[in-house]
């Protein structure tokens, strides 16, 4: 019996330091928008973002997709998959759009120590700048999960989250359902997620088939109506328009 006692009492302490280290710094952070930036009130402008990329079946559609409608977008990439397809990040870089880290594998925060988390960022960073010669910015930590630690971890990248995450990588939305989603959630300064990729855990294969098509449909009846650009850009607006 008190082998047993001893043994929840061990339990319930960790889950304790779980929910300190990572449950309510991820509630709060993204509730409050603590050191995170989850959107703009520009007016019509809006940032499209996609995760987990590259991916070879699904990326270069997808940026063939955003060319013929002139979307500027933001990629947060894994680094392992840019490691492994540079020439579709050299593309994305070469058509204007922004690259950010998405962690050098698709790990959640909650269960990485911060100097782990450090080091999904750095890795990830320096293979970008190795393809593009650029450095990037922005850091999307993967599931938007952080830990009590991430804000000083990331340092210097700034983290970047979402106003709208459709779930789109799931094959039962649809391209239907995803479409009337995208609608309902576009407006000035949104911040929408999507995916181009599906190779992470929870992810069906083939959903981001979905999304491109669902972007085939959304695009033509929007892009005259809202300005697409990257991350970068609707935030040097937000901050410009804050010093007003």
């Amino acid at each position: 019996m008190v082998g047993l006692y001893f043994i929840l009492c061990i339990a319930l302490i960790i889950l304790c330091l779980f929910l300190l280290y990572a449950i309510l710094p991820t509630v709060i952070m993204r509730t409050f928008a603590i050191g995170l930036f989850k959107q703009s009130t520009v007016k019509g402008k809006v940032a499209l973002t996609f995760d987990d990329g590259p991916d070879p079946r699904y990326t270069p559609e997808l940026l063939d997709v955003l060319r013929t409608y002139n979307v500027q977008a933001t990629f947060f990439v894994v680094g392992e998959n840019a490691e492994r397809y540079p020439e579709i990040i050299k593309r994305m870089h070469n058509e204007g759009h922004a690259i950010g880290i998405h962690h050098y594998q698709h790990r959640n925060n909650w269960f990485l120590t911060p100097a782990g988390t450090r080091q999904q960022c750095v890795q990830t960073a320096e293979i970008i700048q190795q393809i593009t010669g650029k450095t990037p910015d922005y850091y999307r930590p993967p599931w938007g999960a952080l830990n009590l630690f991430t804000f000083w971890a990331a340092r210097p990248f700034k983290i970047v989250i979402w106003s709208a995450i459709l779930g789109d990588w799931k094959l039962n939305l649809g391209k239907e359902r995803l479409t009337e989603r995208l609608h309902a959630h576009i407006h000035d300064g949104a911040v929408i997620v999507l995916h181009d990729a599906n190779n992470t855990p929870g992810a069906d294969d083939g959903a981001a088939a979905h999304t491109v098509a669902a972007l085939k449909a959304f695009l033509p009846e929007v892009y005259k109506a809202y300005d697409f650009i990257t991350i970068d850009e609707i935030m040097r607006l937000e901050e410009a328009r804050k010093a007003q």
